[in-house]
C-alpha cells in the first residue's frame, strides 16, 4: 500500500508520466481520470518529501507543483528539484500576487497555472511544454563556442569541460542564444519563445535569469546587453 501517494501504475506505451505534488487528494483523483483522455499518466504525492522521492523512482516527464504544501512551500520544493534535475515544472498557485508567480519562474519553474483552473487549460500547458522538450531532444546537437559547450539533446551545458548547474530557464536561455548568435532578442520575445505565457508580467524574470546565467559563464562575456532592444549572444563558434 502507498499511504501518501498513489501506487505507480503500469503505463501504456507512449504515455507521458506526470507527477502532481499537491495535498488536495480529490484534485489529484479528478485530474488523473481527465489526463488519461490525453494519454497522460498522472501520479500524485500529497507531501513534498514523497514527491521528491517519486521524482527519482517514477522519473516523470513533468511535475505539477502546488505552492501551498504541508511543512514547506512549493518554492522551497522547486528549489530542491532544481538542485538535482532539469525536469519541467508547472507551479499551481491559488495566490493572485504576480510576484509570487515571478518567484516561481525565477527558481526554475517552466510555467504557472492559477487556481482554480480549467483542466483542459492545464493539459494544454503540459502538452506545450512536453512538445518543446521533445523538439529540442529530437533536433539535438552539440554547439561549442570556445570553452563553452551546449548539448541540446541531453539538455546540458559545460564550461571548460565542467558541467554547468543551470535552472530550466537558464538552460533554455543559453540554448536560445547559442542557436541564434548575433540576433537581438527583446525580453518579450525571449519569454514568448521559451514559455508562451503573458510576457508583460515577467520581463523582470528575464533580466534576473540573464544576470545569473552571465555569472555562471564567467569569465566569458558572451551575452551582451543591447540598450533599448534586449540581449544578444556574441562569441566565436567552433565546430
Amino acid at each position: 500500500m502507498c499511504p501518501t501517494f498513489y501506487c505507480l501504475s503500469r503505463y501504456t506505451n507512449g504515455m507521458k508520466k506526470i507527477l502532481i505534488i499537491d495535498d488536495d487528494a480529490q484534485l489529484a483523483k479528478h485530474l488523473k481520470m481527465y489526463f488519461e483522455r490525453y494519454d497522460l499518466a498522472l501520479e500524485s504525492a500529497e507531501h513534498p518529501d514523497d514527491g521528491i522521492k517519486m521524482i527519482d523512482t517514477l522519473k516523470p516527464d513533468l511535475v505539477l507543483l502546488d505552492v501551498m504544501l504541508p511543512d514547506r512551500d512549493g518554492f522551497a520544493v522547486c528549489r530542491e528539484i532544481r538542485q538535482k534535475s532539469t525536469i519541467p515544472v508547472i507551479m499551481l498557485t491559488a495566490r493572485g500576487d504576480v510576484m509570487d508567480r515571478v518567484v516561481g519562474l525565477e527558481l526554475g519553474a517552466d510555467d504557472y497555472v492559477p487556481k482554480p483552473f480549467e483542466p483542459r487549460e492545464l493539459v494544454a500547458r503540459v502538452q506545450n511544454i512536453l512538445k518543446r522538450v521533445q523538439g529540442t531532444e529530437q533536433a539535438g546537437e552539440v554547439i561549442s563556442y570556445g570553452p563553452l559547450s551546449v548539448d541540446t539533446h541531453q539538455r546540458t551545458a559545460s564550461l571548460n569541460n565542467e558541467a554547468l548547474q543551470l535552472t530550466t530557464m537558464e538552460y533554455q536561455l543559453l540554448q536560445l542564444f547559442v542557436q541564434s548568435p548575433g540576433k537581438n532578442f527583446s525580453r518579450d520575445e525571449i519569454l514568448n519563445q521559451l514559455r508562451g505565457i503573458e510576457a508583460e508580467l515577467f520581463t523582470r524574470s528575464v533580466d534576473i535569469s540573464v544576470s545569473r546565467l552571465r555569472k555562471k559563464l564567467q569569465p566569458l562575456d558572451y551575452i551582451k546587453t543591447v540598450w533599448g532592444a534586449g540581449y544578444c549572444f556574441i562569441a566565436p563558434r567552433e565546430g
